[in-house]
């Protein structure tokens, strides 16, 4: 994708009536990271209605949670949110909960957008990711983020996945 793409995408926070193209934004995106750690019979029971429903509890959340959405030409092409740490061993104050982006936005510069608003540059964050995402390892490197030796297996669709955790 062109630089351009980044000109017109509109950071904004999460409303309401954006469930429902969030629900088909973050099932795909999760089909994009995830495929190569899940099985095929995990994903059949994710669907952007079922998702859709998640993104109408999270829109709920108070002002200490920050969740802003990506938009470009009219569409919903990402998310992130952030908001207080929610581990017992918790390193930073406050930690990235998520942050998506189609493949189709990769590399637009939209995902730095998504991390600024949610986080900016010098508040202190950790994260957790999963271990073989190699993309996310290199953007978050690229944002000053480095492993604490943390780790923890956590259910996803029924399954497992391997996360690493990363501070700044």
């Amino acid at each position: 994708m062109s630089t351009d793409v980044v000109a017109q995408a509109v950071i904004r926070p999460i409303r309401d009536s954006d469930a429902e193209a969030l629900g088909r934004v973050h099932a795909t995106c999760w089909h994009e990271t995830y495929d190569h750690l899940i099985s095929a019979a995990a994903f059949e029971h994710l669907s952007p209605r079922r998702m859709a429903e998640l993104w109408n509890h999270l829109a709920e959340r108070g002002e200490e949670y920050l969740q802003y959405a990506a938009v470009v030409d009219g569409e919903i092409v990402g998310f992130a949110g952030s908001g207080p740490a929610r581990d017992e061993d918790a390193p930073r104050p406050r930690e990235l909960y998520f942050i998506y982006v189609l493949d189709a936005h990769h590399g637009t510069g939209i995902g730095k957008q998504l991390f600024d608003a949610v986080i900016g540059e010098g508040e202190g964050v950790y994260l957790w990711v999963a271990e073989d995402n190699p993309r996310a390892h290199r953007f978050y490197a690229r944002n000053g983020f480095v492993a604490d030796g943390a780790s923890q297996d956590v259910p996803f669709l029924g399954e497992e996945i391997h996360e690493v955790r990363l501070v700044r």
